[in-house]
């Protein structure tokens, strides 16, 4: 924003300049800054005006008011005594494509005495003239909508074919160009070898932990995180919001979803509106699924959450077939009876749900017979865990590239730095050179995070424990059936969410159990030992701390 006031001239005739473009590539057009400060001096030469101030907004939008200059130029335009009269704009889509703001703002300028001028648009201060300025107000108002809906609708295509459509890419990618379709350079996404490894690091840590401790909460990453001196993209700290966000987009199990936030706002849209385009995966979609299903587990909001305490056996992963509702206890003959009900119905009635009522003792036998004999058959075993140790074996080959290309980063690193250090000591650059030694701490930085990734990598490999044989599925089979009964004739709740995440009730005779494959496994390989491995299931106590933080992390 520059300011030019003259002081031989009276407010009557001092002008205010406004120059405005949305883009970078429009201030390459007949309407860029300098071509409207060009028409706008001389209008105002032709009329006699003084320009007293000019303010100039390039690359915003007039669809709101979130534009500093403007603002600037209407808190100048409100003040008493005010330091001009007329706005000159080139057109008034320049002030405003919002009708109602467009209003709002002219009247304001009115009631002190300043009014808005377009050279491309002369109206009089007439009732004629002020319908026809709200007429054209009204349609750049339908012009800006309909151009914003012709752009979305050639980014969704950009999107539905693959392609980037700008904005900075998610931690753990980078933009590559992909193909030259005319005059215009399509790009892609692509895995980032240093970022990834970080990524794929919180992932490992909330499904398995430090060490296959256990799975740990976003804060407990952020800080383990933070105390090895592992930053962000930018070099800063991790925080709360930002492991979270890794979690949970869902870019990194290789679907990115495009429009699936109202730009202005931020608000969610329906799901039927994205636009789904497919990315190199960074993380398998079993890894993505378990660790969206133990912070669901862990979420206080959640039915699993609230139940999370309960004596019931299936309490949290008991659910209504017909609507989805959790089943709660109800009882009957003082107590002597015990009836899983939808909850839905309990609360709102036949409406509600048409409701299902079940014998407790008779669902829970059903369950714990069908993990017994069906799920926990070695054969069964096998075949379920056959995609995920195929995948184990294809992610450990993936891993070694990975680790090579680190290794390879480091050392062109390294050689860059020995040409720069040869090129100071034959006096061919000064090692006082500023540039120089931002280059320089830029090699040693790569280099060094490079070496760092590639630890890390290894021993993530080194860590995952041992391979999953037959002879281990027979043992662990055998022991968790016998684990599944406690000592005084019950069951074993942890054990038997580690197996089973949800049961659903469809009819008396009828049940569906679901589980995560890769919980499974986890529960599996989390030990060398059998008893060990069956034991080592996601536990969750529930409890105040007072004045301490609710996601620390239990003592050791």
């Amino acid at each position: 924003m520059g300011a030019t006031k003259p002081s031989s001239s009276t407010a009557a005739s001092r002008v205010a300049l406004y120059l405005r473009v949305s883009t970078g590539r429009q201030a390459d057009s007949d309407l860029s800054i300098p071509d409207q400060r060009r028409q706008l001096a001389a209008y105002a030469l032709s009329k006699g005006w003084t320009i007293a101030s000019e303010f100039t907004e390039p690359g915003s939008s007039a669809t709101d008011d979130k534009r500093p200059a403007f603002q600037a130029m209407i808190d100048e335009g409100t003040t008493k005594p005010t330091p001009f009269s007329i706005i000159l704009v080139h057109s008034f889509s320049r002030f405003f494509r919002d009708q109602f703001l467009f209003e709002f703002y002219t009247r304001k300028l009115t009631r002190n005495g300043v009014r808005l001028v377009s050279i491309t648009q002369e109206l009089g201060d007439d009732p004629m003239g002020l319908m026809m300025r709200q007429i054209m107000a009204l349609f750049d108002e339908y012009q800006s909508r309909e151009n914003a809906k012709h752009t979305l609708r050639a980014m969704k295509e950009n999107a539905r074919q693959g392609f980037w459509n700008g904005s900075r890419p998610p931690i753990g990618y980078c933009v590559v160009d992909a193909e030259l379709r005319g005059a215009k350079m399509k790009r892609k996404l692509a895995i980032d070898p240093v970022h990834a490894e970080t990524v794929r690091l919180i992932f490992r840590l909330a499904l398995m932990g430090k060490d296959n401790s256990g799975p740990m909460g976003v804060k407990a990453i952020a800080c383990h995180l933070n105390d090895r001196s592992i930053r962000t993209r930018d070099g800063g700290r991790w925080g709360i919001s930002g492991v979270h966000q890794t979690l949970t987009r869902e870019t990194y199990k290789g679907e990115h979803h495009f429009n699936s936030r109202v730009f202005k706002t931020g608000e969610a849209k329906d799901a039927s509106e994205h636009i789904v385009s497919s990315v190199p995966p960074i993380i398998s979609t079993e890894e993505f699924d378990a660790v969206r299903l133990l912070m669901a587990a862990r979420n206080p909001r959640s039915e699993r959450g609230r139940f999370s305490g309960s004596p019931i056996l299936l309490g949290g992963i008991c659910f209504c077939g017909l609507c989805g509702c959790a089943m709660t206890l109800r009882t009957g003959k003082n107590g002597a009876y015990r009836y899983y009900t939808c909850a839905s119905r309990a609360r709102s009635g036949p409406t509600g749900c048409g409701g299902i009522t079940v014998r407790m003792d008779a669902v829970d036998e059903a369950v714990i017979d069908h993990l017994e004999n069906r799920l926990l058959e070695p054969r069964r075993l096998a075949e379920m865990m056959t995609n995920i140790i195929d995948r184990r074996s294809v992610w450990v080959e993936q891993r070694h590239k990975h680790v090579a290309d680190l290794r390879k980063r480091a050392t062109e690193a390294e050689a860059r730095l020995h040409r720069l250090y040869e090129a100071i000591e034959a006096g061919l650059a000064s090692p006082s050179d500023p540039q120089l030694k931002v280059r320089i701490g830029d090699l040693v930085a790569q280099r060094d995070t490079a070496i760092e990734d590639a630890d890390r990598a290894e021993r993530a490999i080194e860590r995952l424990g041992p391979l999953v044989t037959p002879d281990l599925l027979r043992k662990f089979a055998k022991a968790t059936r016998k684990m599944l009964r406690a000592e005084d004739g019950t069951y074993r709740r942890d054990l038997l969410r580690a197996v089973a995440q949800r049961v659903e009730v469809h009819s008396p005779t009828s049940l569906v159990i679901s589980g995560c494959r890769v919980e499974l496994f986890r529960t599996l390989a989390a030990t060398g030992g059998v008893k060990e491995a069956a034991l080592a299931v996601p536990t969750r106590v529930l409890g105040w701390r007072a004045l301490l933080d609710s996601n620390q992390r239990p003592l050791a």
